[in-house]
Formats: C-alpha cells, structure tokens, sequence
C-alpha cells in the first residue's frame, strides 16, 4: 500500500512539523496556516458567534493530521489520537473552549472515525504565534 504525502506545514521556527518516538507520533502546535498564511488572526471573543472560528480550527487540526500522517511508512496506519490539545487565543470573557475544540474532534472523527477521539483538552492563553487564534498539537499511536 502506497502512502500518499501531502506537503507538511510551513514551520515558522526552527522546528519540524512532527517526531516519532517507536509508535506515537507528535505533532508541533500548528496554526491555522495554509501555505504558511495564517487564514485567521486575532483573539476568540465572547461576543462573536463561536462558528466565527470553525474553519481556522478546521485548519490548524488539518495541519496537524497531514503532519502526522506524512510520518507514516509503508503499511502502517493511524490506529488512534491519543490527545489533542487545543490552546485559544481567547480574550478575557471567553469561556466556549470546549465548543471550539469541538471542531477538531469533529473533524478528526471525520477523517478517522472513532480513532479519532481520544483525550482532549482546550487551553485558553494570552496569546499565540503570529496572533492566531488558535493552536493544535496531538499525540498520536501507529499501527501496522
């Protein structure tokens, strides 16, 4: 079976996209970039409609997925996401953290089924890379 790579991320340091230590896979905090674009920037808001945000933490999953699955070798899968860590660069009266990690587990689900979902948590910080709004980092095991 041929494994089919997409282009890794841009990293925006000195760093690589993904390690792998024996079977788990760990991907770097991706932003939302395409093409090494940010397609989003500045704080979530409590007062902007949560959706405001889906397609930027839509983005920084992906980068995280293609990251992870470009250390593949022949034969092997993706058997599960161990975690996920979804850091927002949320302002002070935002609470929804978990409606936006929701987005990730959505589209993990969407591209992996049930091994998709596994630990997860939703960090609100001061602020990320570039001013993104969002920051996505798993951990992930392989399978033969």
């Amino acid at each position: 079976m041929s494994i089919e790579k997409q282009s890794n991320p841009i990293p925006q340091g000195k760093y690589v996209p993904a390690t792998r230590g024996g079977n788990f896979i760990y991907t770097a905090g991706m932003t939302p970039r395409n093409n090494g674009v940010l397609i989003l920037t500045g704080k979530v808001k409590y007062d902007e409609p949560i959706e405001t945000y889906r397609e930027a933490v839509k983005q920084a999953t992906k980068n995280s997925l293609t990251a992870a699955r470009n250390m593949l070798k022949e034969n092997e899968q993706l058997e599960r996401v161990l975690s996920l860590s979804v850091f927002v660069n949320a302002d002070e009266n935002f609470t929804d953290h978990s409606k936006l990690a929701d987005f990730a587990s959505d589209y993990l689900f969407d591209e992996l089924g049930e091994a998709g979902i596994g630990c997860r948590a939703a960090i609100g910080v001061y602020s990320l890379p570039g001013n993104a709004p969002v920051e996505v980092q798993m951990v992930l095991m392989v399978s033969n």
